[in-house]
Formats: C-alpha cells, sequence, structure tokens
C-alpha cells in the first residue's frame, strides 16, 4: 500500500515521535542493532551498530548454539536556567537484543568480538557439521 510522502517508515513513528523528536532519538531507533553479516573462508563476520551505547553496557551470550546480544542505554539531558531550577528534564533507558544460530558444536572461545566507536564486530568461525556417531552397546554373551 502506498502511502503519502508526509508519512515516514512508519505512521505510528510520525506520530508519537513528534515533537519530541531529535537527532538523538533518530539515532537510537533507526540505527540501533543493524547488523551485516559477512561469509568469508574463515567464518562469518558479524557488524552490528549500536550507536550511543557504551562497551560496558554490551554481552554477548552463547547459550545452546545461539549467540545473544543485549544492549542497555542510559542517558539524561538535564538544562537548568541562572537560579537552578529545571527548564527541562529527559531521561532514556531502554534496551534490545538480537539473537542469531551459530550451531551447538560453537564455544565461547571460538567467537572473537570487538567493540569500538559504537560499532560491535564478532568473528564466528565455520565448523565443520561433525557426523552422529552410532555407539553400539553390545551384550556379552556367555557360554
Amino acid at each position: 500500500m502506498l502511502m503519502p510522502s508526509i508519512f515516514g517508515e512508519n505512521l505510528l513513528d510520525d506520530f508519537f515521535g513528534y515533537p519530541f523528536r531529535g537527532h538523538h532519538y533518530e539515532a537510537n531507533t533507526t540505527e540501533l542493532m543493524k547488523t551485516d553479516i559477512k561469509d568469508t573462508d574463515q567464518g562469518y563476520e558479524i557488524t552490528m551498530n549500536l550507536p550511543g551505547v557504551k562497551k560496558e553496557n554490551v554481552t554477548a551470550e552463547l547459550k545452546d548454539g545461539y549467540l545473544t546480544i543485549n544492549a542497555t542505554s542510559n542517558s539524561e539531558n538535564n538544562e537548568k536556567d541562572d537560579n537552578g531550577k529545571y527548564i527541562r528534564r529527559e531521561r532514556f533507558s531502554g534496551s534490545c537484543s538480537r539473537s542469531f544460530y551459530v550451531g551447538d558444536a560453537m564455544t565461547q572461545e571460538d567467537i572473537k568480538a570487538k567493540f569500538e566507536n559504537g560499532t560491535l564486530k564478532l568473528m564466528v568461525p565455520k565448523k565443520e557439521a561433525q557426523p552422529a556417531v552410532e555407539n553400539k552397546k553390545y551384550i556379552s554373551i556367555e557360554g
């Protein structure tokens, strides 16, 4: 369905965002956790945008074959007049996460991560699928 050009990507973004939308707000909602995954000979390079998020607020967890990235952000914008009275106080707190299936054979030591300038880069190596080994258990027969 075609939408009039006065609307953005989402009708509700325009409704709920205006007039409080600013550059900081838009960067956090439209750019947060955008992810590129590149297939290389060695493995998969995952690049994730986390603008405005500090390294200490980012966690990567591997559980049951799923790599989960969690990011939290807290910011406060206080402006006071000459008498120390607040003219405006705005606070933002939020968290988000993304999960990727990387396989049950993957371990935490296999995955390398680096956080720099609001960008998280992960290197997930390719692992050959191990064929299931059939364990036959024989019963000894006497006599």
